[in-house]
């Protein structure tokens, strides 16, 4: 799993890719630092290359989100493929997320 963080001029941009299973979300912990300093601005989560995601990987999602919320920002996920779409849907993620 590859975190790849970009400063876009709206915010930040994480082109996310692989496996986000639970020893890549424990490591991915570290990666997601500069996302949570810029959760006053406008995130974007872009799983165009992301295979699978655990519930470890939800709850890095999730805590991208809640620091989003409590500084003012904003996380939008983008192509999502149709079985990452399942899990979102079964979980309740579509509702908590903006999905484009």
């Amino acid at each position: 799993m590859i975190f790849n963080i970009q400063e876009q001029p709206t915010g930040m941009l994480a082109m996310v890719s692989g496996r986000l299973d639970t020893p890549a979300a424990a490591k991915a912990q570290q990666e997601i630092a500069p996302l949570l300093e810029a959760a006053d601005k406008e995130i974007t989560l872009d799983c165009t290359n992301l295979e699978y995601i655990s519930s470890s990987g939800l709850r890095l999602f999730l805590t991208i989100r809640k620091e989003t919320a409590a500084k003012g920002g904003k996380v939008i996920i983008k192509n999502i493929n149709e079985e990452i779409r399942k899990v979102f849907m079964m979980t309740g993620f579509l509702n908590l997320f903006e999905i484009k």
